[in-house]
């Protein structure tokens, strides 16, 4: 079921707004439509990436409490990461 939707603005803003939608080719009741779905739609992302996200938590929780996880110390990951971008770049300069 469709609803409604009203807000207010003033008489100034509503002629510019019209007459900008009127240049477009469309309304601004039909401009005001493809804002509000495509801050939905937005919405919808977020939520999927909200639901990946804690997927990817509970994984990661998960491998803790199953003991599957190793911890790496600061200095370690941070030279395991400059040797990573060397290989890369080496790559790139062969």
């Amino acid at each position: 079921m469709d609803t409604r939707i009203q807000f207010r603005v003033d008489e100034e803003t509503k002629r510019l707004a019209q007459k900008m939608a009127e240049s477009q080719g469309r309304t601004l009741s039909d401009a005001c439509r493809e804002l509000t779905e495509q801050l939905a739609d937005q919405q919808r992302k977020l939520s999927c990436h909200d639901v990946w996200l804690t997927e990817q938590i509970n994984l990661a929780f998960g491998n803790l409490d199953s003991g599957k996880t190793s911890f790496v110390d600061h200095n370690s990951a941070k030279n395991r990461m400059v040797e990573h971008k060397t290989k890369i770049r080496n790559r790139h300069h062969q």
